[in-house]
């Protein structure tokens, strides 16, 4: 057995008010403040969970919705970009309207209890053309991205425009919008130029003005009326920030396409998966270079790589597994406000005079995100919502804890597939223990036999007791210990908390098992009167352990202590975890298992599915009190023993069928009929293909492109329904051309040179994403 140890000395982080002049207070006397670890609300810790979902980049009608997943996925504060140019492309004429409407956006975010972050650039990149800038900004007699008088006129409208828009929605006025973000990588990146007048071969500045040009730009915020608690800048890169008007954000990216506009032929391992400990004054971190004494602000992040756009030159398929690990090894090392960019993809709109930049796609913004461009639910979302159900949980407790590293740890190399890589956030003699086992570019092992030995200040708890510990490859995980639960304490599990509800007056405990490991629970004795479980063995000893059967997907243990009180375990495997979902209606927290997207919306169930899918299984705790209907008529509950009430539903849902008419090998005619469109809520088309880019068009326009990265290219119709009844769609693949590189499946390749010249659309198959409505009366 491979025997580690770390020393958890009695830790205590040291939590005092930020030395930064953000804050506020809105009318109802509710109040946002920072101490230099963690965000306040109401002077109580409270952990950010930031998804980017760009507004102008999705279709109005379909907003709330994706907000409502988003919630559903335990995101509690939407970032969103305003990218000048999507709102003023010909000078002096501002649209706001449709999927422009960011006023319209806001307010169903506070419908749905949802706080917000506005970007408002002027300069944002986030791939779009000229980062942002108007086009007519081209040639101007004065420098971007400066304190010039003339460019921060323009910039003054801008913002005076983006007040008027959010009057009313701000967090002082009892709205939701509680931050500002202002620019963007200011003096570490810019963007090329690409304009309608003629053929450019330059790039924006990236700045020139330091610390006085953001400076400029919160004045000239404030005087727009956009008056927030929170004003961030991006940190990363030596970007300006002045760290006591604004908070630096951070964050990481494990895939860097813009690396392979050089002569990189290969992708390295990136050191964003070794554990560090972000907010400590002696340390120096990769990719965290602060300006500021480290622990007199919070370790706060706006761009950890929920994803990565393919760009010309470097095609990937992203493992979804990078982006719960991301978030475990920021959480880990003192990240109590994290922030995903982005969290929900889009298409760039068509502009009247032009189109997106060309290093990545024109239209398809989809970003490998956990919520695809056209809503599709991936499983970096499904990983990440457990995760966010026990940080919003605990969140109080987890806030406090300090990051405690072993010995050398952050010296690890990326490409070390030998060490294990854990830490502890911990306060006094409680914590969490963080194993993560995934690096992009890597191959990584399983990891078996092994113990952790955690050295407390009065005991050491060796994880697990007996048996060596066990982890499966590309997993990451976050394992309690001297957890207090409701009068006993639960000295160490090899299970990740997920979530933790009352029903009947006692506590529900829910738990998975991490894959590779064996679920084993060690409690303290003396609290413990008896316990009863529906498998597995009970060792009565010092100390209590549960040791559950591995075959057994739902396991329950229920434990009665001497005062009386009862609490439950309930342990889930790593795939009912992923379809795990929790909610609150009618001020009873609910437990659903179900491998369809649940949203709740006006009181009511929705599921999506797809239409592929026959049957649906739902699995609620606690029971119901009231009846399920659907269609108006009560769905029975299944005849079982389980701990979950169980409910089927039948789909009945047709196939879709659709007219294709290939011309060649790389062209094609689709026609829909007026039927395909409907009883479903968004119809996609599923094209498998070989060539270089992949492009739809409705009557020559475009309407849809996409990079080839041998994956199938998904393309949601709903939106131009009219449009595609009357006129139908047709499909262009461009060839791979000689020299040209096309990275191929493997995430861990980086191109794959094609030497001949090919194309051809080999399959296109429709599919859709389908809703129903479920009553609880």
């Amino acid at each position: 057995m491979k025997k580690y140890t770390i020393n958890v000395k009695n830790p205590q982080k040291n939590i005092y008010p930020a030395k930064t002049k953000l804050g506020g207070i809105n009318l109802s006397g509710d109040r946002i403040s920072f101490t230099n670890y963690f965000m306040e609300k109401n002077n109580q810790p409270f952990l950010g969970i930031c998804g980017e979902f760009h507004f102008s980049r999705y279709h109005h009608t379909r907003w709330e919705d994706e907000l409502i997943k988003m919630k559903m996925g335990g995101v509690n504060i939407i970032a969103t970009y305003i990218f000048w140019n999507h709102h003023e492309e010909e000078q002096g004429i501002f649209l706001w309207t449709e999927n422009r409407n960011v006023r319209k956006f806001v307010e169903i975010c506070a419908k749905h209890e949802l706080y917000v972050i506005l970007r408002i650039g002027p300069f944002a990149h986030g791939e779009v053309r000229n980062g942002g800038l108007p086009d007519w900004l081209f040639g101007r007699p004065f420098d971007l991205r400066s304190n010039d008088i003339e460019y921060l006129g323009f910039v003054k409208n801008f913002y005076q425009e983006i007040g008027k828009q959010v009057n009313g929605l701000l967090f002082k006025d009892n709205g939701p919008i509680i931050g500002t973000q202002l620019e963007n990588e200011y003096e570490h990146a810019g963007a090329p130029w690409e304009i309608t007048a003629g053929t450019s071969n330059e790039w924006l500045p990236a700045g020139r003005d330091g610390d006085s040009h953001i400076l400029t730009l919160k004045k000239l915020a404030i005087e727009a009326n956009i008056k927030t608690p929170l004003y961030t800048c991006t940190g990363w890169g030596g970007a300006s920030a002045p760290s006591d008007e604004v908070l630096p954000l951070w964050g990481g990216y494990a895939f860097w396409p813009w690396i392979f506009y050089g002569d990189v032929k290969e992708h390295p391992a990136t050191p964003e998966f070794i554990y560090r400990d972000f907010h400590n004054n002696e340390k120096e971190n990769y990719g965290f270079t602060p300006t500021y004494r480290a622990e007199d602000l919070p370790y706060a992040c706006c761009e950890m790589g929920a994803g990565m756009t393919n760009f010309y030159q470097y095609r990937f398929t992203l493992p979804y597994e990078s982006v719960d690990a991301m978030a475990n090894v920021k959480l880990a090392g003192g990240c109590n406000f994290i922030g995903y960019y982005v969290f929900h993809g889009g298409s760039n709109p068509v502009g009247k005079y032009f189109l997106n930049e060309n290093a990545t796609p024109k239209i398809s913004y989809d970003y490998q995100a956990p919520i695809g461009e056209f809503g599709q639910i991936r499983e970096s979302y499904k990983r990440l919502k457990r995760l966010h159900y026990f940080l919003t949980t605990f969140e109080k407790e987890f806030s406090k804890s300090q990051t405690i590293l072993p010995e050398m740890s952050d010296r690890i190399d990326p490409t070390d597939t030998e060490s294990l890589r854990y830490a502890v956030r911990a306060h006094k003699d409680s914590g969490f223990l963080f194993i993560n086992n995934y690096q992009d570019h890597v191959e990584m092992k399983y990891k078996q036999d092994i113990s952790i030995s955690i050295q407390l200040n009065h005991e050491t708890i060796n994880l697990p007791k007996s048996e060596g510990l066990s982890i499966a490859k590309n997993t990451s995980c976050v394992l309690p210990f001297n957890l207090i639960m409701d009068g006993t304490t639960l000295k160490y599990s090899t299970t990740q908390l997920i979530t933790k509800i009352e029903h009947n007056g006692e506590s529900y405990y829910f738990f998975f098992t991490p894959k590779g490991m064996k679920a084993e629970y060690c409690f303290r004795r003396e609290a413990i009167q008896n316990i009863e479980r529906n498998d597995g063995d009970v060792i009565w000893g010092d100390e209590v352990i549960i040791k559950l059967d591995p075959i057994v997907e739902t396991h329950v243990s229920d434990i009665t202590l001497h005062s009386g009180t009862n609490i439950h375990i309930v342990t889930l495997s790593d795939k009912q975890s992923l379809n795990f979902w929790r909610y609150t209606l009618d001020n009873q927290h609910q437990i659903v298992i179900t491998d369809s997207t649940v949203l709740l919306k006006d009181n009511k169930l929705k599921l999506e599915y797809s239409n592929e899918q026959k049957k649906i299984e739902l699995m609620f705790f606690p029971p119901l009190k009231k009846k399920l209907l659907y269609q108006g008529r009560e769905i029975k509950k299944q005849e079982n023993d389980g701990f979950f009430d169980e409910y089927y539903i039948s789909t009945n849902t047709n196939k879709l069928e659709i007219d294709i008419k290939k011309v060649g090998h790389s062209k094609a005619k689709i026609d829909f009929s007026p039927e395909f469109f409907n009883s479903v809520k968004e119809p996609l088309l599923n094209i498998d293909y070989i060539g270089d880019i992949g492009y739809a068009f409705i009557d020559g326009k475009l309407i849809h492109d996409n990079f080839s990265n041998n994956e199938v290219w998904q393309l949601g119709l709903k939106q131009y329904q009219q449009e595609l009844i009357e006129k139908g769609m047709y499909l262009y693949v461009s060839p791979l051309k000689e020299g040209s590189y096309v990275k191929s499946d493997s995430p861990m390749a980086a191109r794959t040179e094609i030497n001949h010249n090919t194309s051809e659309i080999k399959s296109i198959k429709a599919t859709a994403i389908c809703e129903i409505e479920l009553e609880i009366e």
